[in-house]
């Protein structure tokens, strides 16, 4: 690591601890030229997958547009916010997990729709409507029946 006040690339380690959260690493750093100290911190690089749409283009991951996708799908629906986050956090813990850089979106459309058959099924049969294109009553029914069997 270079000096941030000198340049030099000689600096050594004086003191390493681990944050309180775990999730990161604090060195104290002496430059071996100027023999001032600074602070660096380590942390994971985790990045999300790009969202490959069903009309081939991509975006950025985007969490909230799952929290979006959750909300329109509960709303009015007796669910704790906590369950919710949980399933949200779930989604992305899965997504990452996989360790791809695309994921269709319809994988992740799958995800949602796993997590709400758990949560509520009058949210699931919501999404499912939206999700899949539903045409008329017959297809209603359809997913109705499916849901009625898991029970």
């Amino acid at each position: 690591m270079k000096c941030p006040f000198c340049g030099s690339p000689e600096t050594q380690v004086v003191d390493t601890r681990l944050s309180e959260e775990g999730d990161s690493i604090r060195r104290r750093r002496k430059c071996a030229d100027c023999d001032k100290r600074f602070t660096t911190f380590e942390t994971a690089e985790v990045r999300p997958p790009q969202v490959v749409k069903t009309n081939g283009t991509r975006a950025d991951y985007d969490t909230n547009k799952v929290r979006i996708s959750f909300q329109r799908a509960l709303h009015k629906r007796p669910v704790p916010t906590h369950l919710v986050d949980e399933a949200i956090a779930h989604i992305d813990r899965k997504i990452l997990a996989l360790g791809e850089r695309e994921i269709d979106s319809r994988r992740i459309g799958e995800m949602v729709m796993t997590e709400l058959a758990k949560l509520d099924k009058v949210a699931y049969i919501r999404f499912a409507s939206v999700y899949r294109s539903f045409q008329d009553v017959d297809d209603f029914r359809d997913v109705i029946r499916e849901v009625s069997k898991k029970q």
